[in-house]
């Protein structure tokens, strides 16, 4: 028995890494991209090139990166649960999905989001710190 899966509903199919960022820097530029993913490439003179290598080597960054591009800059719904344990790439689209209008991102909604997350950090450490 096999089934055939289709990747190519996904954004990231047939997209090299250099175009995704070209796109995401274009629209957002990288001071926006730090923000965000608190990727330190993306502040430290940052250039497409130097980014590009960086995300290379670095699969971690580099799925931080693809799944920026389909949650928030092709503004996709999130994933299943199911689907988000699978790297970005590997992620199947429903059918009827079509990406969207970049979501609109600031840099003062980025702070509110890394408060957020610091506290949430925060709490979780102290559950289990004692």
């Amino acid at each position: 028995m096999s089934y055939e899966v289709n990747y190519e509903n996904n954004p990231l199919h047939g997209l090299g890494l250099k175009d995704l960022l070209v796109e995401i820097v274009d629209h957002y530029g990288f001071e926006i991209l730090h923000a965000y993913l608190n990727i330190n490439s993306f502040k430290t003179n940052p250039s497409i090139e130097s980014s590009v290598k960086f995300l290379k080597k670095k699969e971690w960054a580099r799925e931080k990166v693809e799944a920026f591009y389909l949650y928030e800059f092709k503004n996709l719904p999130r994933a299943s649960d199911v689907q988000f344990g699978l790297a970005p790439r590997d992620r199947l689209i429903p059918e009827g999905e079509l990406p969207g209008k970049p979501t609109e991102l600031s840099l003062k909604d980025a702070d509110r989001l890394r408060e957020k997350r610091a506290q949430r950090t925060a709490k979780h450490h102290g559950r289990y710190s004692d």
